[in-house]
């Protein structure tokens, strides 16, 4: 009799164990079946250390080089009417072009500017940009912002809007105004001047 209850006291303990097993293994499997059935859920800010927004002034140079030896913007596409075209309407650049703290080429680089132009109106010389201001100094180093906007480049002042970032700029929104600052008619270099403000956590 009591070689009977001493086996009988492992086995209920192990029973009970093998339930407690079961119930957090289906009630954890019924989670994460839940989760990945919704398309969507709230989230609290504070998660994202969303708490108070700030507003950074960037100013830098960008230098839109397409002659020389080492071009940072290169056409890789254009219709068959572009030459024809007085706006040269359906052009496309990929550039990859530094940023720097002064409007000389030498001057300190903070980053690079890297995406796409392309011209997109018949009426007057305006780019599509699409493009990544890549920061690579100071506490905004491996961080991007990213613009999508109309630039009509012989305009004093053109606006675009920035659409968001990475890094430090997670959930960026705000505007970068070019003006430029030089322009070569003979080899289409340029240097333009930015100024960016852009509000973030």
């Amino acid at each position: 009799m009591s070689n009977s209850k001493a086996l009988q006291k492992p086995t209920f303990f192990f029973l009970i164990l093998f339930l407690f097993f079961f119930i957090s293994t289906s009630t954890s499997s019924d989670d994460d079946s839940a989760h990945h059935k919704t398309f969507s859920r709230n989230l609290s800010p504070r998660k994202f250390a969303l708490r108070r927004e700030k507003l950074s002034h960037l100013h830098f140079y960008f230098h839109d080089i397409r002659g020389g030896d080492k071009p940072t913007a290169i056409k890789v596409a254009e219709a068959k009417t572009s030459n024809a075209s007085r706006t040269g309407f359906g052009f496309v650049t990929v550039i990859d072009d530094p940023l720097t703290v002064g409007s000389e080429r030498s001057s300190k680089q903070v980053g690079r500017a890297q995406g796409i132009y392309a011209s997109a109106s018949q009426l007057d010389l305006s780019l599509l940009m699409v493009l990544n201001y890549v920061f690579t100094e100071g506490k905004f180093n491996g961080s991007t912002l990213s613009i999508l906007g109309r630039n009509a480049i012989f305009r004093d002042v053109r606006e675009m809007p920035i659409v968001g970032g990475s890094g430090v700029f997670r959930f960026a929104r705000g505007y970068a105004q070019a003006r430029t600052h030089k322009l070569d008619f003979k080899t289409g270099d340029a240097v333009v001047e930015y100024n960016v403000y852009v509000l973030h956590f």
